[in-house]
């Protein structure tokens, strides 16, 4: 579980966060896993773009999530163990903080 991860201003545009996540994705893979997620806010609209051009969609909206006031998009990108990408497909209605389950 990664919490945050963070490319500073002087390092933006530079690919930098295209390398971060392919390398999270490789490690990903070679450990068996489903897929990747992460949580952004909803009014980063640059970051959501770049994950989308990363392959990401939006599974799910997570209500008031930042401080108990914005909302997060829950989004994610199937690996090759999930061949018929389940983990990808969106949910309908958006969920509480409490109801996230975090599995390790």
């Amino acid at each position: 579980h990664v919490s945050a991860v963070t490319v500073g201003p002087a390092y933006r545009r530079i690919g930098l966060a295209s390398k971060l996540m392919r390398v999270l994705e490789e490690a990903s893979t070679q450990s068996d896993c489903y897929f990747v997620d992460l949580f952004v806010r909803v009014s980063n609209v640059v970051a959501i773009e770049m994950y989308r051009r990363f392959g990401y969609v939006v599974y799910r909206t997570i209500l008031k999530y930042y401080s108990g006031e914005e909302n997060a998009y829950d989004m994610r990108k199937a690996l090759p163990r999930d061949v018929q990408k389940k983990s990808m497909v969106p949910l309908k209605n958006p969920v509480n903080p409490w109801e996230i389950e975090l599995t390790m």
